[in-house]
């Protein structure tokens, strides 16, 4: 389908709260160990929609035991990997390192779709990724291009080139093999399947690092937020628009995650609004534009 107004706003609302997920997370660090924020995070998001979904999955067993072989993938992909993962590379990594590096997903998804799907990419949508990127970048570097040699990277760079990898195999696994399932009862599997993934990794953290959660109301909040927002909501509209749009164009709008943080810093610290922070979104809704468009009928 076409890229309509409604799609296009509901895209909008992931990268919103994933801004809120990742400054959430690096002001949880010292506070909460990153394995076990995944696990905690994910076991609240389950006991919130069980409620809602638990009869949906008794009702639709027999298709997903059809499907187990998918969900096995698309659990431990989208709800354990990349979100550990995330959490892990923010231990040591900036949020400016690990934005950019975040920012080549149209790139990731372009190249696995034509590796691994079959999925030949349009010029426009290579031109489209380029022009996202750059805003990215723009935003990174400040609106200076000379920042770019402050970058330094260190090993939690490499974890977040990792978890994009896993992020962009998810989406194009939910785009081209998911099971004709309400959403609901989906979600509650895959992060049922997501927390089985995450346990024994958070077991060995807790053998392994004497860091434990330290507990207040600050941390308990952003608990909440990070299962009700970036991960209950923003995986319906993800899931929604992969349905509607496909895997490519969804990626884009996750370019928006940048400009949302800056926004979200401005309004926790006070900074003021700068000029390039409206060139990087003009340039990221511009490659949106260019991706989603049709292409030319052959003449």
């Amino acid at each position: 389908m076409r890229l309509d107004p409604g799609t296009a706003a509901l895209l909008t609302l992931p990268p919103l709260f994933w801004a809120g997920n990742a400054v959430a997370a690096r002001l949880l660090v010292g506070d909460v160990p990153p394995v076990a924020l995944s696990l905690a995070r994910w076991v609240i998001a389950f006991v919130l929609l069980l409620p809602f979904a638990w009869r949906g999955v008794i009702r639709h067993r027999a298709a997903f035991a059809r499907h187990w072989r998918i969900l096995l993938l698309i659990g431990p992909l989208g709800v354990g990997a990349y979100n550990t993962l995330q959490y892990l590379a923010l231990q040591t990594s900036t949020p400016m390192a690990t934005s950019l590096i975040a920012s080549s997903s149209p790139v990731f998804i372009l190249a696995l779709g034509a590796v691994l799907f079959s999925e030949r990419a349009r010029p426009a949508q290579w031109l489209g990724a380029a022009l996202s990127v750059s805003g990215v970048v723009l935003v990174m570097v400040r609106g200076d291009p000379a920042n770019l040699a402050q970058l330094r990277f260190v090993p939690g760079d490499l974890i977040m080139l990792v978890a994009n990898l896993t992020w962009t195999l998810y989406t194009w696994l939910l785009r081209k093999h998911r099971p004709d399932l309400p959403f609901a009862p989906l979600l509650l599997v895959q992060i049922m399947i997501g927390i089985c993934a995450i346990a024994p990794f958070a077991l060995l953290e807790a053998a392994l690092s004497p860091a434990r959660i330290t507990w207040s109301g600050g941390v308990a909040t952003a608990m909440v937020y990070m299962a009700v927002f970036p991960s209950l909501l923003a995986y319906w509209c993800w899931d929604l628009g992969v349905r509607r749009v496909g895997a490519v164009i969804p990626v884009y709008f996750a370019n928006l995650t940048p400009v949302f943080a800056a926004v979200l810093s401005m309004w926790l610290l006070a900074d003021s609004p700068r000029l390039y922070h409206l060139a990087a979104l003009l340039l990221i809704i511009g490659g949106i534009h260019l991706a989603s468009r049709r292409a030319a009928p052959a003449k």
